[in-house]
């Protein structure tokens, strides 16, 4: 096994707490899903099985299953001959995920009008996401405000008060890391978002609904437009020796 490929996994030995007494293929499945979310596994990546088996403490039998869940889940794919890998996704991929984004998350906002006030507790997990983003930025750290962005959107979500929903997007979210990979400039794509985020946390705040859905809509539209272009720029050509 490629040395460099088992140092990409050997840390997940401290998630080995996470799969409890039963080490099911759904908690294995759980545990990847969450390091693709975070972006410590990017797109073409190699899922070696000795390393990741060793680590967690799981059979081969359970992490292929876990495979399998994730692969229907379209983060991961097999390819014959050379294994499991993380998935690299297409334009069309990310009109798709972006037309699921305006069904869910603006529903989220949008329900609001006639589930009464928003949970205190919810609302909460909306501005720390923004807090955190705009904490990383100050820092630098344009990979974590992505994470960031990420659990904006979550929590955007749990607004609507569906535990089915909520698990549904954790998968829509994980596809959409993959996404930011293909950003050459991470700064100069997330960093816009950051402030369009307090506005809609803001406009939440105030129980400006129509505002937060206008906003969120213009956002997402926004995002969708720069991701499609990223994804159809033609490679630049080598340089010359």
């Amino acid at each position: 096994m490629d040395s460099s490929l088992g140092e990409r996994f050997a840390d997940l030995e401290r998630d080995r707490h996470l799969l409890g007494r039963s080490s099911t293929a759904e908690r294995v499945a759980a545990i990847l899903r969450d390091r693709i979310t975070v972006g410590l596994l990017p797109p073409g990546t190699r899922l070696v099985e000795e390393a990741i088996g060793e680590a967690l403490g799981v059979s081969r039998n359970t992490l292929r299953e876990s495979f399998r869940l994730l692969t229907h889940e379209r983060l991961l794919v097999h390819e014959l001959n050379r294994g499991v890998f993380v998935r690299t996704l297409s334009e069309e991929d990310v009109v798709e995920l972006y037309r699921v984004r305006r069904m869910i998350e603006l529903a989220a906002v949008r329900s609001l009008a006639t589930a009464g006030e928003p949970s205190a507790a919810t609302l909460a997990k909306v501005a720390e996401a923004v807090t955190d983003a705009e904490l990383a930025a100050a820092e630098d750290r344009w990979q974590d405000v992505g994470t960031a962005n990420l659990r904006f959107h979550r929590a955007l979500v749990e607004l609507a008060g569906s535990t089915r929903i909520e698990e549904f997007m954790a998968q829509i979210l994980a596809e959409l890391r993959l996404l930011f990979h293909v950003m050459k400039n991470p700064r100069r794509f997330h960093e816009p978002y950051i402030g369009r985020n307090r506005e809609i946390l803001e406009a939440l705040e105030a129980r400006d609904l129509p505002g937060a859905e206008a906003l969120l809509r213009q956002y997402l539209d926004d995002a969708e437009s720069q991701l499609v272009e990223a994804h159809t720029e033609p490679p630049k050509p080598a340089a010359s020796s």
